[in-house]
């Protein structure tokens, strides 16, 4: 769906994203992470076409960025971070609005709007509508035309966990139907949950890219924390691939004495500050 090769851009004479090259398969969920200001969002319009004068290439469903037609986004689906909806609009007005600008048959607005949980605020004007309403009609405005590629700017950003599921499912379930998604976040539980591969962006160049699962086993073992009681309250850790040669936890638990028992993994953010010195937050 995606080929990059050697793409560098840049706002002025300094650099701003240099020889980047990646491909994304059909049916991947593929995550841009990395801090504010790391080139995310910029790369993201590269790909939607907004951005024109990159030098390489940037080949979307088979055209080439810069030289994309207006049919280039009848199979491509935006949800920027800021809702792009007209305030003084209901938001069934809206949905009416965007879905009229394709040459595609629209996907049933009732159905979007139920699945969103918004069919109760249809006929609401979105100047009503709380951030977080406004990030869920903003994703399904998205989908109105069924788009074979999705790209997705921090979708779950200033949303409660309740409305962020919806909309992790709502992802995941247009994954399921075969579409290609791009997810450009900085958060890195939305990124190991929905993502098959990651791209670690910093400078404006990817450092790291592979499966979440990789690079998190990438850092070593998972590590075994236990406590118990003697006189006072004692800890200690091992890591799991050598709980067996752990003579005290054997005893431990031969005396049914351990108070508690716990593993840690590293997470995608201990790994891009091993690999960047930064933190993705």
């Amino acid at each position: 769906m995606i080929q990059v090769k050697n793409l560098s851009f840049s706002y002025t004479k300094q650099p701003f994203i240099s020889d980047m090259s990646f491909s994304v398969s059909s049916g991947e969920i593929f995550g841009f992470l990395g801090p504010s200001g790391a080139g995310k969002s910029t790369l993201q319009k590269v790909l939607i076409g907004m951005l024109t004068t990159y030098q390489g290439s940037a080949i979307v469903n088979g055209v080439e960025c810069r030289e994309r037609t207006k049919n280039f986004y009848e199979n491509i689906g935006v949800d920027f971070e800021f809702s792009t909806m007209y305030e003084k609009l209901t938001a069934k007005e809206n949905l009416r609005f965007f879905s009229s600008l394709y040459e595609k048959k629209s996907r049933p607005i009732e159905q979007l709007l139920e699945k969103a949980g918004l069919e109760h605020d249809a006929d609401k004007r979105v100047s009503d509508y709380s951030k977080g309403m406004k990030a869920r009609l903003n994703f399904i405005k998205a989908l109105l035309h069924d788009p074979l590629l999705l790209c997705l700017d921090e979708p779950t950003s200033g949303l409660d966990p309740t409305n962020s599921r919806v909309m992790k499912d709502m992802i995941l379930e247009e994954k399921a139907k075969g579409k290609t998604i791009l997810l450009t976040t900085h958060n890195m539980q939305d990124a190991a949950e929905l993502c098959d591969r990651v791209a670690f962006i910093v400078g404006g160049k990817i450092c790291a890219l592979d499966s979440p699962h990789k690079l998190i086993m990438s850092k070593g073992a998972t590590t075994v924390t236990y406590t118990w009681m003697e006189n006072e309250e004692h800890s200690a850790s091992c890591p799991l691939d050598c709980l067996s040669a752990d003579e005290q936890l054997k005893r431990l638990i031969a005396e049914n004495r351990l108070q508690s028992i716990h593993s840690s993994e590293p997470t995608l953010n201990d790994i891009f500050m091993d690999l960047t010195g930064r933190t993705l937050l």
